[in-house]
């Protein structure tokens, strides 16, 4: 059945084929599922602890902020998955000596070895999901990638500006209510 084109229910649609913020969800779902799946098969760990043992193995030592600040988790995710890696001996906290409210997440000797295992892994992942890439194309991809992601914050800008300028649109085109008189 064909909508007509009085239809209102029908209307302008994203193109899935060039609509890249799609693309970036795909893969990254479909790589997070992926890589979780085997690392909760193979080493008993979801994708979050994965993703603060590579903070860990980067910087040594992580608050969680830190780690919401850098990829962008939520911090009560990062909560649970700093007391679950606590809980199983893969991290230990000490304070912050100039401010006692902050707790750096350090790894343990089990810890790290176990990040090692897994990074072999997640790096085998990588080199299957870009092996229908040249090594150029890989570069440019990564240069890609790295001025997309510094580009955030001017997205969230011209998101609040639109935002602001449809809640003002919206407000212009509202009918006015009639104040009733009592």
């Amino acid at each position: 059945m064909t909508a007509s084109k009085t239809d209102p229910t029908r209307g302008p649609a994203v193109q899935l084929d060039r609509y890249t913020p799609a693309y970036f969800t795909f893969i990254a779902n479909k790589l997070a599922r992926g890589a979780s799946s085997h690392y909760l098969e193979s080493y008993g760990v979801g994708i979050e602890t994965w993703r603060v043992m590579v903070m860990l193995a980067i910087e040594k030592s992580v608050t969680a902020q830190r780690v919401c600040q850098l990829i962008g988790m939520d911090k009560g995710s990062v909560s649970r998955t700093f007391k679950s890696m606590h809980t199983k001996g893969f991290i230990e906290f000490s304070s912050d000596t100039q401010d006692g409210r902050l707790r750096y997440a350090t790894f343990t000797a089990t810890g790290r070895q176990l990040h090692d295992r897994i990074m072999r892994l997640a790096l085998e992942r990588e080199t299957a999901f870009l092996s229908v890439l040249s090594a150029q194309e890989i570069d440019t991809l990564i240069d890609l990638l790295r001025r997309l992601h510094e580009n955030l914050p001017n997205v969230e800008m011209a998101t609040d500006a639109y935002v602001v300028e449809e809640k003002a649109s919206m407000k212009k085109s509202s009918p006015k209510k009639k104040a009733r008189k009592t």
